[in-house]
């Protein structure tokens, strides 16, 4: 019998905001998948006994180490490390993912169960997609298993709503650009502007609008700027901007 590939959100990065049922499935897989942005990975690589020169990068993976204190026998299992690097040439990704999705798929043939934990919630911009989608394709039997989106915990940590009665949310890839974007009626939330900061920064301010941002929320690193001229050029991928009108 086969396996089921399950994509897990482990929520924001708070480990009590981890769901009861992220818990329980990840308890249930045999095997734990995680997206492995280094630019030295080239291949997916399967580790049924845990070998040492793995570790350094589960301490620097942030859906790992939100997991970890909530799933006894975690640090157990088996893994599968899948390259999932930070470029946008489509044939050199689509050949990645490609590679990731055979690599579990002869997993799941052995009749083991795969969890894929990403961070937020596994069907926005997660990483966990571009395999879950070959797999369903080939047949295998998949699972997306719902986190708490962090857009979500950063409204909610700054003590706000996202909106309200007829208003609309928009979830905005900042790193693509958003000038047309920001014209959007409603609230728009900004997510992972990275290195495109400045420009996300410059585009808030020409149009005039009003911006609270949230880095690393959830994790013992966290800030919180509630204007867009104190939030730094530099800040860190993980952050959210929320507009409101």
């Amino acid at each position: 019998m086969e396996g089921i590939f399950y994509g897990v959100g482990v929520g924001p990065g708070d480990p009590e905001l981890l769901t009861l049922k992220a818990v329980r499935i990840i308890q249930e897989c045999e095997v734990i998948a995680v997206a492995v942005s280094d630019k030295s990975a080239d291949r997916p690589v399967y580790d049924a006994v845990r070998r040492e020169e793995h570790g350094g990068y589960l301490k620097r993976c942030t859906a790992y180490q939100t997991a970890l204190p909530s799933v006894p026998g975690m640090e157990e299992k088996e893994m599968l490390y899948l390259p999932m690097p930070m470029i946008k040439e489509k044939e050199k990704l689509k050949k990645i993912h490609d590679e990731c999705a055979d690599a579990a798929g002869e997993i799941l043939a052995q009749g083991k169960k795969i969890a894929f934990i990403t961070l937020g919630d596994p069907s926005i911009y997660s990483t966990c997609l571009y395999v879950h989608k070959r797999l369903k394709r080939q047949g295998y039997r998949t699972c997306l298993v719902p986190g708490i989106p962090s857009f979500c915990a950063a409204a909610a940590r700054m003590d706000t709503g996202l909106a309200e009665n007829r208003e609309e949310i928009h979830i905005i890839p900042a790193s693509y650009g958003v000038e047309e974007s920001l014209g959007l009626p409603g609230t728009k939330v900004l997510m992972k502007a990275g290195k495109k900061m400045p420009a996300v920064k410059q585009a808030v301010k020409d149009r005039g609008l009003k911006a609270r941002m949230a880095e690393n929320c959830g994790m013992p690193d966290e800030r919180i700027y509630e204007d867009v001229e104190d939030i730094p050029d530099d800040a860190g991928y993980y952050s959210l901007m929320i507009i409101k009108e």
